[in-house]
């Protein structure tokens, strides 16, 4: 196993647990909510005390409805309310704040926060890094490999490439099969009609994956499945639109990237000191956050 490691961080689903988790008691000169930062600042400090990291990007969702993924599903995330201004406000500090700390921010119009960090861990292997994903996203562990890890940072739960199975019933590399046959209710990806869970992985199991389940629709009525032959018959009719949901499930791996690997740099003590003095970071946390970048 590679000696080197990269974590690379899905920021927004910190950002936005503190935003619902942290109390609103914290505000900025203007008097804007700053709850979210303050929530984020902690768990990225904690993260780069108990991690030291060498190697570290922080990807953060800016292609909130520009997503190659809206051109060929308009309805994709379309349950979702748009962020409100408090909190699109705050996203922009956390970025701020990591740039400050000397860390790699990664963000894109035409691509997810999954898809920058697809990326990052497609071409980190080939330089001969493992990665280490920190996110409780399940869309993420089609990305694990031989001596990744995925990284549920709240609840300190660690699993590679062989422990997805034990968690979702299918192998890392059959995940978006199994949310396109599934479907996706956070990201407004309906599925199969009939296919939970459970069908969907004795169906992965048999047939390995979706297009030779899609090549052998004929053999699964004589399943051990209830309702195979139901299942078959949906199949058939809704061939194309299993394989669109696929195409929403697969994380791109080509994603435009910074050139480099991520190697975590210094901080910019001045910037820190603004934002610092703007979101109102107590002693304590100021002193953490120059510790962190090394000033």
């Amino acid at each position: 196993m590679s000696s080197r490691t990269l974590h690379l961080v899905d920021a927004s689903l910190y950002v936005f647990r503190a935003w619902h988790s942290m109390p609103d008691e914290f505000h900025d000169a203007d008097g804007w909510p700053t709850n979210a930062v303050h929530g984020f600042a902690r768990f990225l400090l904690d993260l780069l005390e108990r991690e030291h990291p060498q190697h570290i990007a922080i990807a953060f969702d800016e292609a909130l409805d520009s997503c190659f993924r809206n051109a060929l599903y308009p309805a994709y995330k379309a349950n979702r309310d748009p962020a409100p201004a408090e909190l699109r406000r705050q996203f922009a500090w956390c970025k701020a704040l990591c740039e400050g700390l000397g860390l790699t921010t990664l963000a894109h119009t035409d691509f997810e926060a999954d898809d920058l960090i697809g990326s990052a861990v497609h071409r980190a292997r080939s330089q001969g890094f493992r990665s280490v994903i920190v996110s409780a996203d399940k869309d993420l562990s089609q990305l694990l490999g031989d001596g990744d890890e995925q990284y549920d940072y709240a609840k300190r739960e660690r699993w590679g490439a062989a422990g997805v199975k034990a968690r979702h019933g299918v192998h890392a590399q059959q995940m978006a099969d199994y949310l396109a046959l599934t479907g996706d209710a956070v990201d407004n990806i309906p599925g199969v009609t009939g296919i939970g869970p459970k069908s969907a992985a004795v169906l992965l199991a048999h047939f390995g994956n979706l297009d030779a389940l899609l090549a052998r629709i004929d053999e699964i009525p004589f399943l051990r499945l209830r309702g195979a032959a139901g299942l078959a018959l949906r199949l058939r009719e809704q061939r194309e639109h299993a394989l669109l949901w696929r195409q929403l499930t697969t994380i791109a791996l080509h994603a435009p990237l910074p050139e480099g690997d991520f190697a975590r740099g210094s901080g910019d003590a001045e910037e820190l000191d603004a934002l610092a003095d703007w979101v109102k970071f107590g002693p304590m946390t100021r002193k953490r956050l120059y510790e962190a970048a090394s000033l």
